[in-house]
């Protein structure tokens, strides 16, 4: 509401008086400067004013004795921060050191009115910080602050622009967690995300996007990460590990010829391979030291997995089987051994081109399980030796020195 004058009809205004200089010593209320009175702590247009000391403020006068639209422009020329409240005791507004701002009365319904605030810099310019808090930001005073408010999920669900900069904290069991199409949210949307759950949940992309190079990323129960959007795919910053549930797993489809590994596909300790092979397969490492225990699940058609650094001993992982191995970094090494002391030492079945036991120079070379109740030698990947309970198929001439006894026939071949 406005007063107005009965013989003109225009808003009654205060007598204005332009400008004041201010020494804010202690906390102070003003007054109008009613029919000219200007003694005493009168408001006015502009106000310079200069706190002693941090924790001051400045009461602006009755709202409800004057029209709407009475205005005030303040400056701090002080080095501290000062408050300007409303008649009540309300904040209006904290002026930090430099800044200027321009306060203006809305709704004079009552003494403290409604003031509105508008940055309107002289030494410095700057906004009121809490018009413009985001995601992200929160209004500390008048400055913006980082701001990363966590919420508890529990059942599976999709990531949305609104989780900038929010924590998403995990507390469910073993579920999924989707994210969305990186196009959607652009080339610098983040979240954090952080499983306190009791089981293991897996970030899943959408269609062919990546995260970190793979289609979904598992996060183990205390684990987490920076989650980052760079408008085509994902990837992550700070994955924690662990300590309780130290093992990963991929799994990668393959047909034929050689596979280069990334290393976010390496940093996965148990790996499965499937798919029906087409050709000969090679996956080559990143020249790393690891452990890594390898699934070989293909359909191999006669055709051969490797793994190999490209510098040193390759490993063949024959189909249906598992191997547990050591990059040293140049070689790949059969990380089993034998323990010191056993009685017994049991071996994988192996095949021709892939002995169980074998040489590290020549994996080709060594001894394998043919079928039940046979045992076999093998050469270059070429059986030489085949022993069963009906006796001995030899592969090849038989070339023998010194004396011996043969219990059985001999069939085929040639015997010197």
């Amino acid at each position: 509401m406005s007063y107005v004058s009965p013989f003109t009809g225009d808003v009654i205004q205060p007598t204005d008086v332009s400008y004041r200089a201010i020494a804010l010593t202690a906390n102070t209320t003003l007054a109008w400067p009613i029919n000219g009175n200007t003694t005493g702590n009168y408001a006015a247009r502009i106000m310079d004013v200069t706190p002693s000391t941090g924790g001051l403020s400045l009461t602006m006068p009755p709202a409800n004795q004057v029209s709407v639209g009475t205005d005030s422009l303040i400056q701090n020329l002080g080095a501290s921060s000062f408050t300007v409240r409303n008649n009540a005791g309300g904040t209006i507004i904290t002026i930090a050191a430099g800044e200027s701002q321009y306060l203006y009365l809305t709704n004079n319904g009552s003494v403290a009115g409604t003031w509105s605030v508008i940055a309107f810099g002289a030494t410095t310019a700057a906004p009121v910080a809490s018009t413009l808090a985001g995601y992200g930001l929160v209004a500390i005073s008048n400055t913006l602050n980082q701001s990363h408010p966590a919420s508890s999920v529990s059942s599976g669900g999709t990531f949305a622009a609104a989780d900038r900069a929010q924590t998403k904290v995990w507390s469910g069991g073993a579920g999924t967690y989707n994210l969305p199409a990186a196009a959607t949210l652009g080339n610098n949307w983040f979240t954090l995300f952080k499983n306190n759950g009791s089981g293991s949940i897996v970030v899943s992309c959408t269609g062919a996007e990546n995260i970190d190079g793979n289609s979904s990323k598992t996060f183990a129960p205390t684990e987490s990460a920076f989650i980052i959007c760079d408008g085509t795919q994902y990837l992550t910053v700070g994955y924690g590990v662990s300590s309780q549930f130290v093992f990963s797993s991929f799994v990668k489809s393959v047909t034929s010829g050689s596979y280069l590994l990334t290393a976010s596909e390496v940093s996965n300790t148990i790996q499965e391979y499937i798919g029906s092979l087409t050709g000969n397969v090679t996956i080559v490492y990143p020249p790393v030291v690891n452990l890594y225990v390898v699934s070989n699940q293909t359909t191999d058609n006669g055709f051969s997995l490797t793994l190999t650094t490209g510098l040193g001993f390759s490993a063949i992982v024959p189909p249906g089987q598992q191997a547990t191995l050591v990059c040293d970094g140049t070689n790949f090494l059969n990380a089993n051994t034998t323990q010191a002391g056993a009685s017994t030492v049991s071996l994988l079945d192996g095949s021709q081109a892939t002995p169980s036991l074998n040489f590290a120079s020549e994996t080709s070379t060594g001894v394998y399980r043919p079928a039940a109740g046979k045992f076999g030698i093998s050469v270059l990947g070429n059986k030489i030796v085949e022993v069963g309970s009906g006796g001995a198929t030899v592969t090849g001439a038989v070339n023998a020195t010194g004396t011996g006894t043969f219990t059985g026939g001999i069939a085929g071949g040639t015997f010197s």
